[in-house]
């Protein structure tokens, strides 16, 4: 429950930095300024595109918090045995990380102008994105061949779901970003601002998938459980 409270606070706080940016709770009745002032051009709204997945990142953030949360009030099961983490995990983690890092200089680069740089950053978050899943499939496979199966306990339903559950929605994000790398190779007849705004939106998704699987590594790791307990303190 911790986790979930947690998680909604964040949320909350998310949507009052976005309100605010906004001007949605703004008096203009009690504003002073000049006529100047109002032959200034107005701040351009959000895309509707952002907005959109904002929400559907606030969605599948609330779906792992209350899963995370369901895998934590299940360790206490009697019939529960704690699957060992492939030390491949931790080499598909930074894997991850440079993903999340070659968006970003995309990022950079787009907004520079410079389309080689642009085209470079793709492949390469193409590139460990791909890598990135095929560690993950390798590592069930190591854990199916030592006798993990998926019906053994729940430790490994657990695991094999989150996992899985990510690994779906890395791969959903691969086909937006090769979309986006598609886009490019038009050159000239794809609108900077479109594609300036499609990299943006997969950046934004690549971290926000980032933090999901660290969070999930933490929890597979033992790490969140200390958290968890702290958090419980501070509630009670």
């Amino acid at each position: 429950m911790s986790v979930v409270l947690i998680f909604l606070a964040g949320v909350a706080a998310i949507v009052i930095w976005w309100i605010s940016g906004q001007r949605l709770m703004s008096k203009p009745w009690l504003e002073v300024g000049t006529l100047d002032d109002i032959h200034q051009p107005a701040k351009p709204p959000i895309p509707t595109a952002k907005i959109g997945l904002g929400i559907f990142l606030a969605v599948v953030g609330a779906l792992f918090s209350l899963l995370a949360s369901a895998y934590l009030a299940r360790m206490s099961g009697a019939d529960w045995w704690a699957i060992p983490i492939p030390r491949l995990l931790w080499a598909n983690t930074a894997v991850l990380i440079l993903s999340c890092a070659a968006l970003q200089w995309t990022v950079v680069q787009v907004r520079r102008g410079a389309d080689d740089g642009v085209r470079l950053g793709l492949d390469a978050a193409l590139a460990t994105a791909v890598l990135f899943l095929a560690g993950q499939i390798v590592a069930w496979l190591q854990l199916v061949a030592a006798g993990y199966v998926l019906a053994d306990n729940p430790a490994n339903s657990f695991f094999y779901m989150l996992t899985g559950l990510h690994g779906l929605h890395i791969l959903g994000g691969l086909a937006v970003l090769a979309r986006t790398r598609v886009r490019t190779l038009a050159g000239s007849a794809t609108a900077p601002a479109r594609l300036r705004l499609g990299i943006e939106l997969c950046a934004t998704y690549w971290h926000f998938m980032l933090v999901v699987w660290l969070l999930l590594f933490a929890l597979f790791t033992g790490w969140a459980n200390d958290f968890v307990d702290l958090c419980r303190q501070l509630v009670s």
